[in-house]
C-alpha cells in the first residue's frame, strides 16, 4: 500500500530549459498539484519552481526523472 503524503517539491533548473520541462512535469503530476509557485530567475539564470504534491516517495522518483538538468529537492510536510 502506498502512504499518501503532501511533499514540497523545490526545482532549480536554468530558466530556458523551463518550459520542456513543465510539460513533462504536468503530465507526471497532473490532478496532483495543491500549490505551485513559480519564482523569476536569479542572476545566474537559474528559476525556481516549488510544489505541494500529494504524492509519495514513487512521485519523486518520477521527477528526479523528468528533471535532468537542474536540481530537485523535496521534504514531507504532512502524512495524509
Amino acid at each position: 500500500m502506498m502512504a499518501m503524503q503532501i511533499l514540497e517539491v523545490d526545482i532549480k533548473l536554468p530558466y530556458r530549459e523551463r518550459g520542456s520541462v513543465l510539460s513533462r512535469l504536468l503530465s507526471k503530476v497532473s490532478g496532483r498539484i495543491k500549490d505551485i509557485h513559480f519564482l523569476p530567475p536569479d542572476a545566474t539564470g537559474m528559476s525556481e519552481i516549488r510544489m505541494e504534491l500529494i504524492g509519495g516517495k514513487e512521485l519523486v522518483q518520477e521527477l528526479r526523472k523528468v528533471v535532468k538538468i537542474g536540481k530537485l529537492s523535496f521534504k514531507v510536510l504532512s502524512e495524509a
